[in-house]
């Protein structure tokens, strides 16, 4: 039951059936592929890019027992564990941590707006005393844009002086890259053991300057290798690899995250199921998956 590995992790998209259940079996595959030739480090299943919060609780209740059976190693999985009602993140904690998935990555309640800090101390303290579990690793989850529900620095900071261990690192999917350095900043970064993830490969090398863990993306879902080749290569963020890393960021940022890793899973694996999003999400429109795939074809050639 040890921390989560550090480096380039994927936010895995979600294979969903005819009826938006979640296809355990062809999630399980897909992170024994991400984890050897996709080239990620680990994975981070049921989180946005994952579509977490169109999951339903006993498809996410059972999602650990799986990914156990199918030999996901605890230490390269930071599993989604948010959820608005603090009772149901505290279920779907306790169900991760029964299979080993010690390693949560955890949004702030959502639904409601203009929360104070108090607030949200009191939601998330509130599910580690319930918890009562001295395994547990939660990585808070930053996403203001879709969340609209920020985390602050003071509040980060409180939670780890009170609960020490247990707040393992933070999820900044902010897009400002000097929100991540004051988290970093305030935290000690990984010097004190506090794994601070940025969610674009961009920020890669000026991460792990600052002090930061690694990456979790949406589109290391198809990107993964380019990282790891710029990770190698001479000159590092100087590298033509690295320019390649971000020139990859850039174009994937013209298209719907999701739906656009989901295409590209399709086209992969020959698999169009893999194209199916929960409402009210929906696919990307024909014109775009082209484009989509000639600017893939380009990136990769």
């Amino acid at each position: 039951m040890a921390k989560a590995k550090r480096g380039i992790y994927a936010a895995a998209v979600s294979p969903f059936t005819k009826d938006y259940r979640v296809d355990h079996s062809k999630l399980i595959d897909y992170c024994r592929y991400l984890l050897n030739d996709g080239g990620c480090d680990g994975v981070a299943p049921v989180g946005t890019t994952g579509e977490g919060s169109s999951i339903s609780i006993s498809d996410r209740l059972s999602l650990p027992k799986l990914l156990s059976d199918g030999g996901i190693p605890t230490d390269r999985v930071i599993i989604g564990t948010g959820h608005p009602s603090t009772q149901d993140a505290t279920r779907i904690s306790k169900a991760a941590l029964e299979y080993g998935y010690v390693n949560q990555l955890v949004l702030p309640p959502f639904y409601y707006k203009s929360v104070s800090d108090d607030g949200l101390y009191d939601y998330f303290s509130f599910m580690i005393e319930s918890i009562k579990s001295e395994n547990l690793r939660i990585y808070l989850y930053h996403f203001p844009q879709v969340s609209q529900v920020p985390i602050s620095v003071d509040l980060v900071v409180r939670l780890k002086n009170k609960f020490g261990q247990i707040i393992a690192g933070l999820k900044d999917s902010s897009g400002d890259f000097l929100q991540s350095a004051a988290f970093a900043s305030a935290t000690g970064g990984i010097e004190n053991d506090f794994d601070i993830y940025p969610s674009s490969e961009a920020f890669y090398f000026k991460g792990i300057e600052a002090g930061c863990a690694g990456i979790i993306s949406g589109s290391t879902n198809i990107f993964a290798g380019l990282v790891q080749a710029a990770i190698n290569a001479p000159g590092g963020p100087e590298s033509k690899e690295f320019k390649n890393v971000i020139e990859a960021r850039n174009f994937i940022g013209a298209f719907n995250l999701m739906a656009a890793m989901k295409a590209a899973e399709a086209k992969r694996s020959g698999d169009e199921s893999w194209e199916r999003l929960a409402p009210p999400l929906r696919e990307l429109k024909k014109e775009d998956k082209q484009r989509l795939f000639s600017g893939l074809s380009k990136i990769f050639a």
